[in-house]
């Protein structure tokens, strides 16, 4: 077999395989989709061709769903989630890269380490500490058990960016007179801003789709969306045209998120990869 024609059968093949990929990706997107627009009778059937509603998007706001309640709630969780994360593990990650700490190995596997812990063997020491301090149903509970979820991550993260820094740059400022503080905000974080982004941006997704903290923890008050999934259930079953448009509406926040920050995520990762 010559030469060309292994290419030839080379690149078929990995056609076939992005195909294929794409399609095991794309096709349970598109059914809910469908389903989305579907009533309750025609989400039962495979057809192409039916008559759209709109009716489901705002029935998932209604009595006894509520959705726009859980909305608030996962926004609120997710967005103050990340607005403490990022600034302490930014802090942190730039301790860690610049200067020699005593236990400094140990501290970093040690963070590391939580990250294999699963999270069900924790999930019970969390809601007997919060049952004790008040914190079981409150988005103050759900934000701290997120915190301790994300920071590893993120300072890891993160301080692999800022190793990527010049210690040169830095240097150079000081000499010129520029505080440790005037180095940090005039030079690491604009350098290291698309990986503290990217951070960020897995931050927030982590703290959106978190469901196994928020479904022992939670019962009423501080219901994320992912809990409220379980909602959609009647009499004659699963009530699978509102639960597609309630994960419609769970997913559009992250395709818009995407779509406004692509250009910075994408830097973030090529950054990192290239270190």
């Amino acid at each position: 077999m010559s030469a060309g024609r292994k290419s030839r059968i080379g690149s078929l093949v990995r056609i076939v395989l992005i195909l294929f990929a794409a399609f095991v990706m794309l096709v349970p997107i598109a059914w809910i989709f469908l389903a989305a627009f579907k009533t309750h009778v025609d989400v039962y059937q495979l057809k192409l061709f039916f008559t759209p509603t709109l009716g489901n998007f705002g029935t998932v706001f209604e009595a006894p769903f509520f959705l726009g309640v859980k909305l608030l709630n996962s926004t609120v969780v997710a967005l103050v989630t990340v607005l403490l994360a990022i600034p302490v593990a930014t802090m942190a990650a730039y301790s860690f890269s610049r200067f020699r700490l005593r236990g400094e190995t140990a501290m970093l596997v040690a963070i590391l380490a939580t990250q294999f812990v699963p999270a069900v063997v924790i999930v019970l020491p969390f809601f007997v500490m919060f049952r004790d301090l008040g914190f079981l149903d409150t988005r103050v509970g759900l934000v701290l058990v997120n915190l301790a979820i994300v920071m590893p991550f993120a300072i890891w993260m993160i301080k692999g960016f800022i190793d990527g820094i010049p210690m040169d740059t830095e240097e150079a400022a000081m000499v010129d007179g520029s505080s440790r503080l005037q180095v940090i905000r005039n030079i690491v974080l604009p350098m290291a801003a698309p990986g503290i982004l990217t951070a960020g941006i897995f931050c927030f997704i982590i703290a959106w789709n978190e469901f196994l903290f928020a479904l022992i923890l939670t019962n009423k008050h501080a219901v994320t969306l992912p809990i409220g999934l379980a909602l959609f259930k009647a009499e004659e079953g699963d009530l699978w045209n509102l639960l597609s448009a309630a994960g419609i509406i769970i997913m559009v926040p992250m395709f818009i998120l995407a779509l406004v920050i692509r250009k910075y995520f994408v830097q973030g990762m090529t950054m990192g990869a290239v270190r």
